[in-house]
């Protein structure tokens, strides 16, 4: 019996749902416990995985694809790189930002923005290819119909009779968000969203399923309660609240995560998502 079904984000296309499930369960077990509610049983909670999806296939050598600027071709793969450069420069002073002067050695707008990328706190770690392939994911997810339909797909295969509460991250908010407007049939779920970019002009918002009308996405007439949690220092919800985009039923609740901002575990451990959670299943 599933009652918490749980959407995870990028990146995650060498892992699998039982690996992922071993960091998420813990983590919302601790978000739940801090706001004081009853404890689930991991039985009752699993994870909609899609990751598989994006595992990269015949070509040379292992892992991800050698990527570096000559192979951003794509203009939502530019543009979500230089929003994401934009957004960590007015976070962080020492990233400058696409306005800043250009040093005659990186004239090239989207090398500009890896560098810029590479050296903020946001993105610390990252090579330029991960950049690449993690904006690469977002671009096949909303150019390539097959893509999305598989992805959706396993949302929707997740979700039973019994599961009263959606917990998405990432671009799995957004996943989550189509399959539960495809599916009015559902009943009084509460959706959860954690980093989510799905307000975002252009790049996602106004390319949603179904499209947003008015300049207002539509609610989905499965869910009774969508609270969306945002830490200010994310960098992946450029639009930190929703509530302006899909109407003031949304709850936006700020939160800190510490320096791994858009990392899913402190999402989860903070207390305004136990809540959330524990609230949707009736154990507060």
């Amino acid at each position: 019996m599933t009652r918490v079904v749980l959407v995870h984000g990028i990146g995650k296309q060498y892992l699998g749902a039982e690996t992922l499930l071993a960091d998420w369960r813990p983590a919302l077990s601790d978000g739940i416990a801090r706001a004081g509610g009853l404890q689930i049983p991991g039985e009752e909670v699993s994870m909609a995985f899609y990751g598989d999806l994006f595992r990269p296939a015949g070509h040379r050598g292992l892992g991800i694809p050698e990527l570096d600027a000559s192979d951003v071709h794509d203009d939502l793969e530019r543009e979500l790189l230089i929003e994401w450069w934009r957004a960590a420069a007015e976070i962080e002073a020492r990233v400058p930002g696409p306005d800043a002067p250009a040093r005659l050695r990186t004239p090239h707008l989207v090398q500009r923005a890896l560098d810029a990328l590479s050296h903020s706190t946001f993105f610390a770690g990252l090579s330029e290819r991960l950049l690449i392939w993690s904006a690469r994911q977002v671009r096949l997810y909303f150019t390539e119909p097959d893509v999305r339909a598989l992805v959706r797909e396993r949302v929707e295969r997740g979700i039973t009779p019994q599961t009263e509460v959606i917990v998405a991250h990432s671009l799995g908010t957004v996943a989550a968000y189509e399959a539960l407007c495809a599916h009015p049939e559902w009943q009084d779920l509460t959706f959860v969203s954690l980093g989510s970019p799905l307000g975002v002009r252009n790049l996602v918002f106004d390319r949603l399923v179904p499209a947003p009308a008015g300049g207002r996405g539509r609610w989905p007439a499965s869910v009774k309660r969508w609270v969306n949690v945002a830490d200010k220092g994310d960098v992946v919800p450029l639009v930190k609240e929703l509530g302006s985009r899909f109407g003031d039923r949304v709850k936006d609740v700020r939160i800190h995560n510490g320096a791994k901002a858009h990392d899913v575990r402190p999402y989860l451990t903070a207390r305004e998502t136990g809540r959330a959670i524990a609230q949707g299943l009736g154990s507060l």
